[in-house]
């Protein structure tokens, strides 16, 4: 019941300008929302309007003690177009970073969570590699106004995922369903990363900084054979997990480019991360290539299945990849009605704490209520809801045992009663 953080972790919450910052800007999401492809309808160009209310939340993010606060900024934002840097947009961003510094709240900056401007995404994106440069442009941008204030980054949220979805799957824009199209984007995201990687650093060097960490924000997950008994199952587990996440961490942690990624095989083996950055949401029970849900287990309002112990599990692998500082950089559940997310947070949480992995960040998947992508607004995750109308800020229970829990280093008898011993998960 009781347990401990910790000493050395620190807590805080996840965002991604898309899914907050709300703006009429020309991306491929709003692009996508005009198209019809969002299934509740919902606009994110209105999001939360975390870029009129970041005051607000930030000062929200203060009052419940909150460590650690990992939010990527928008390059339609910062550059409307090829080349053009939106100076407002500059001055914003930085003054945002400057009241988080002042609050005692430590900012991990992502420089590319899933949003393009159209201008790059029309020229192809990630698809080409001549069009590799535009992103480093903005990772020099980013640095140069914004290295004084913050040391910590992310070059690119969930590449796996982006491929996929955007390339294979083609549920996200540009809506794309080819194999060869999103192996070349996953080859190209690993490259973008290490040559990112060596520029922030190089960058934050000239400026006389040595404090600099960078990563990447890897989204893992437990692939488990749906019969254990079953060779093919077995197989197909290791297979899926091998081309969705094993390949590709590979290369963007040793710049090590295995089979089938052999387009950068010939660049330099090297160390291209300062901390180990997982994304870590659900299992997944396979019987074939492919994703899966095992039946008749705890699931969050997406039916995904929750596994705390999966967590510590994709830690120590890619801990076994390359040993390195473990940062949570996203850990959350759809859960609508706020029924089971103290659940949730207390079993990850104790999973963490009874780990003896070098666990030293968690970061909370979300703050607020957002625009989960193709969801649109009808999935909730975060730790505080926003009134669609008067924009409101309200805590909910879950947020408030979050922050009794960083308050205290762990859970108490009395706040696992007050938050956590009435709430159940659906078995379904």
């Amino acid at each position: 019941m009781e347990f401990s953080i910790p000493k050395k972790m620190l807590m805080g919450v996840s965002t991604a300008s898309m899914q907050i910052e709300g703006g009429q800007l020309d991306t491929n999401w709003n692009d996508w929302y005009r198209r019809g492809f969002i299934k509740d309808g919902t606009d994110p160009s209105v999001a939360n309007d975390h870029w009129k209310y970041w005051r607000e939340d930030t000062a929200l993010m203060g009052e419940m003690g909150l460590q650690l606060y990992r939010f990527s900024v928008e390059w339609a934002r910062l550059m409307p177009e090829p080349g053009l840097v939106d100076e407002r947009a500059v001055a914003q961003y930085r003054e945002e970073l400057t009241a988080l510094n002042e609050a005692g709240i430590r900012p991990l900056l992502t420089i590319h969570h899933f949003s393009n401007p159209m201008w790059f995404e029309k020229k192809g994106a990630f698809e080409k590699r001549e069009n590799l440069s535009d992103y480093l442009d903005l990772v020099k941008l980013v640095v140069e106004r914004f290295g004084d204030l913050c040391s910590d980054y992310i070059t690119i949220n969930e590449p796996n995922v982006y491929a996929t979805n955007c390339y294979f799957f083609g549920a996200w824009p540009p809506g794309k369903t080819g194999v060869k199209e999103t192996l070349a984007v996953m080859e190209n995201l690993a490259y973008c990363h290490i040559k990112a990687y060596e520029m922030i650093h190089r960058l934050r060097k000239e400026m006389g900084y040595t404090d600099t960490m960078v990563g990447c924000a890897n989204h893992l997950r437990v692939f488990a054979p749906k019969n254990e008994k079953n060779l093919w199952h077995r197989i197909s587990a290791k297979l899926t997990s091998y081309l969705f996440q094993d390949a590709l961490t590979k290369a963007m942690t040793l710049g090590d480019f295995p089979f089938p990624m052999r387009n950068y095989a010939h660049l330099p083996k090297g160390e291209y991360t300062d901390f180990i950055g997982l994304n870590y949401y659900s299992r997944s029970t396979v019987s074939g290539i492919g994703d899966g849900v095992r039946e008749n287990c705890p699931k969050t309002d997406l039916d995904w299945e929750i596994y705390p112990q999966g967590l510590v599990d994709c830690a120590r692998r890619l801990y076994e990849v390359l040993p390195r500082p473990i940062w949570v950089t996203e850990n959350g559940t759809c859960d609508n009605n706020d029924r089971f997310r103290c659940r949730y947070l207390y079993d990850h949480l104790k999973v963490i704490s009874q780990s003896d992995l070098p666990f030293e960040r968690y970061y909370h998947w979300c703050f607020c209520d957002n625009f989960e992508w193709v969801e649109g607004n009808s999935s909730r995750f975060g730790l505080v809801s926003v009134d669609p109308e008067t924009r409101a800020r309200t805590v909910k229970k879950a947020g408030r045992f979050y922050s009794e829990v960083i308050q205290k280093g762990g859970v108490t008898k009395e706040i696992y009663q007050n938050y956590v011993a009435d709430q159940r998960y659906d078995v379904r």
